[in-house]
C-alpha cells in the first residue's frame, strides 16, 4: 500500500487548521482549532500528511481528462501543444491565442491560486506549531518542519513564477485582522523560498535514499534538487541574480549522493532492445528509485491517475476501456521539429511520443504524436484505472542543471560537458558518448548554455518545464522543418507563436484571478490586464 492511502485518510482532518478569536461561542463540531490541534505528535503528522496533496502537487495532479493537468498551462502559452477538447475549455485557447485576462480565465487560474494558498496557509500552521507539540521528538520535529517548509517554499515557487508579485504570507490566519495583504516584491519572495528549502535541504535530517524507498516522503535530494531549479531561477529574468554557482552547488550535491542515476538501455546482440529502452523502463516504472528525484504520487481509489487516457487521441476511445481518451498534450509540428528525427530515439515511435495504433494483425491506424510514456496495457486495455506515480523532477533534469550552471559559473568545463553528454548520448543512441563530448568540447559559453537549452527541451517535455525555460531565459526556441532537430533562440517578446499571435511583455506573467482581486482590495492587475 502506497503511503498516499495514509495521507488521504488523514486529510480528513485537513481543513482543521483555521480558527478566529471568538468567532464563535462554541466550538464548531465539524471543525478542529488551533488551540486543540497540535496536542499530540500524530496531530503534528497529520498536518504535514495533507501538503502531500494540495498546492505545488497539484499542478501535476489536478485536473481532468478534458482540460488536461494545471502545469500543462504554461505548455499551451508556449504555443507547442494543442487540447483535443479546448473547444469545451476555452481557457486553453486563450493561452493558445494570448487573448488570456483577469476575467476569461478567472474560473481556471482562481483554482491554483486557492490551492497554493491554502497549502501556504496550512503549512504555515505546522511550521507554527509544529516545535511546540507536546510528544514530539526534536528529530520528528525537524523533519516534519522541512517537510512542511519544503512545501510552502515550492507552493511560493510556483506562484512567483506564475504571477510575479504576489501576498507574502510567513503567519497563520488565527483573526480578522489584516486579512487583507498587497502584493511583495518578487525578491522578498524568492528570499523566502529559499529560506524555506535552505532548511530543508540542511536542517531538516531528512532522508538521503529516493523517495520510493523513504515510504515517498520528501528527502533531501528532492528538496536540493528544487533548490537547485530555485537558484538557476532567480539567476534569469526578472531577478538576474547570478545565483549560478548556487544552483552548481545544489545540483552536485544530488548528483555526488549516490543515490540517483540514469536508466540505462538494454542491448541485445550489439543493438538496443527498443521495448526495453530506458524510456521504456520509466514508462513502466522500473526506473522510479534511479531517475525520480520528486515524485506525486498516485493510487487507484484515492488519487487515481488519468495520464493513460491523454496517451490516445478522441478517436480512440473505443479502443480501450476508458470512456473518454483525449489528446490533451500533443506536441505540434513546430515543437517536434526540435528532435532530430532520425538520431534521437525519443522522437522514435513507442519511446517519447508514439504515432500508431494496431486494431489487428491486417489493421494499423496512424495519428499525429501524442504522448507515448504516459501509456499502460493495463489501465487502457484492462481495468481503466492507472496508480502510475508522476515525475515532477528528475535526475536527468539535474544533470541538465548542473550543466548549465556550471558553463555560467565556471565556464565550459569537463564536468559541465559529461553531465549534457549524459543525458544527450541516452537519447542518440546510435552516438558513442565520448563523440557527443567531443563535439560539446570548445563551444562558447553561449552557445554550449543553450545547447543544455535544447537538450531541456527535448528531455523535459512531459515535466512541464518549457515555458517556466522561456520565460527565465527571455527566449523563444525557434524550430525548422528542415532543421534536423537544430533551435533558434530568439527573443520571446515579439516572436510570433505556433498560432500566429505575438508574444507581448504583459504574457511574462498570468493575470491574476479577477475574484481575487474583488475580495482583496490591496491586490492591483498585473500589468496589461487591466485595457
Amino acid at each position: 500500500m502506497k503511503y498516499i492511502s495514509k495521507i488521504f485518510t488523514l486529510m480528513l482532518v485537513g481543513t482543521l487548521l483555521y480558527s478566529c478569536d471568538d468567532f464563535l461561542e462554541e466550538e464548531p463540531r465539524d471543525e478542529i482549532s488551533l488551540d486543540q490541534f497540535f496536542e499530540e505528535p500524530a496531530q503534528a503528522e497529520n498536518a504535514v500528511n495533507a501538503l502531500y496533496a494540495i498546492g505545488a502537487p497539484q499542478m501535476w495532479s489536478a485536473g481532468g481528462v478534458y482540460d488536461g493537468k494545471r502545469g500543462m498551462y504554461g505548455q499551451y502559452l508556449s504555443g507547442f501543444f494543442d487540447n483535443e477538447y479546448k473547444g469545451q475549455e476555452p481557457h486553453i485557447q486563450f493561452a493558445q491565442q494570448l487573448t488570456l485576462n483577469g476575467i476569461n480565465i478567472d474560473g481556471f487560474s482562481n483554482s491554483i491560486w486557492s490551492d497554493l494558498y491554502l497549502a501556504i496557509s496550512r503549512a504555515n500552521s505546522a511550521i507554527k506549531y509544529i516545535p511546540d507539540t507536546p510528544g514530539l521528538s526534536e528529530a520528528d520535529a525537524n523533519r516534519l518542519m522541512a517537510e512542511a517548509r519544503f512545501f510552502r517554499g515550492f507552493a511560493y515557487f510556483q506562484l512567483v513564477r506564475l504571477y510575479g508579485e504576489v501576498p507574502l504570507i510567513e503567519e497563520p490566519y488565527e483573526a480578522l485582522e489584516d486579512l487583507y495583504i498587497a502584493k511583495s516584491p518578487i525578491a522578498d519572495i524568492y528570499a523566502l523560498i529559499e529560506s524555506d528549502l535552505t532548511f530543508a535541504v540542511n536542517e531538516g535530517g531528512l532522508s538521503s535514499s529516493a523517495m520510493v524507498n523513504n515510504n515517498y516522503r520528501i528527502t533531501e535530494g528532492a528538496a536540493a534538487a528544487v533548490l537547485a531549479d530555485v537558484y538557476l531561477t532567480m539567476s534569469g529574468e526578472p531577478l538576474n541574480q547570478d545565483r549560478y554557482a548556487d544552483a552548481a552547488a545544489m545540483a552536485r550535491r544530488v548528483i555526488n549522493s549516490g543515490t540517483y542515476s540514469l536508466a540505462q538501455h538494454d542491448v541485445v546482440e550489439g543493438e538496443v532492445d527498443l521495448e526495453n529502452s530506458a524510456y521504456n523502463k520509466i514508462r513502466r516504472d522500473e526506473a522510479l528509485a534511479q531517475e525520480y528525484i520528486y515524485l506525486i504520487e498516485h493510487e487507484v481509489g484515492i488519487s487515481t491517475s488519468t495520464y493513460p487516457q491523454y496517451a490516445y487521441p478522441v478517436a480512440y476511445a473505443s479502443e480501450v476501456k476508458y470512456a473518454i481518451t483525449n489528446g490533451a498534450y500533443q506536441p505540434v509540428d513546430e515543437f517536434m521539429w526540435g528532435y532530430d528525427a532520425e538520431n534521437d530515439l525519443r522522437a522514435q515511435n513507442k519511446q517519447y511520443f508514439h504515432t500508431t495504433f494496431v486494431h489487428s494483425e491486417d489493421s494499423i491506424s496512424t495519428f499525429p504524436p501524442t504522448p507515448y510514456i504516459w501509456h499502460e496495457d493495463d489501465a487502457l486495455f484492462q481495468t481503466a484505472t492507472s496508480g502510475k506515480d508522476t515525475r515532477a523532477y528528475s535526475y536527468s533534469e539535474v544533470l541538465l542543471i548542473a550543466a548549465e550552471a556550471i558553463a555560467q559559473s565556471e565556464g565550459v568545463t569537463a564536468e559541465a560537458i559529461s553531465y549534457l553528454a549524459k543525458v544527450r548520448s541516452r537519447a542518440y543512441w546510435k552516438q558513442d558518448e565520448a563523440d557527443i563530448e567531443a563535439a560539446l568540447n570548445g563551444l562558447s559559453q553561449q552557445a554550449f548554455v543553450e545547447e543544455v537549452w535544447t537538450e531541456r527541451y527535448r528531455e523535459l517535455v512531459f515535466d512541464f518545464k518549457l515555458w517556466f525555460d522561456m520565460i527565465r531565459t527571455r527566449k523563444y526556441p525557434l524550430t525548422s522543418e528542415d532543421g534536423n532537430g537544430e533551435i533558434e533562440y530568439v527573443n520571446l517578446v515579439g516572436q510570433e507563436n505556433t498560432w500566429g499571435q505575438t508574444f507581448q511583455a504583459k504574457h511574462l506573467l498570468l493575470p491574476l484571478p479577477q475574484r481575487e482581486i474583488q475580495r482583496n482590495p490591496k491586490l492591483e492587475q498585473n500589468d496589461g490586464y487591466t485595457e
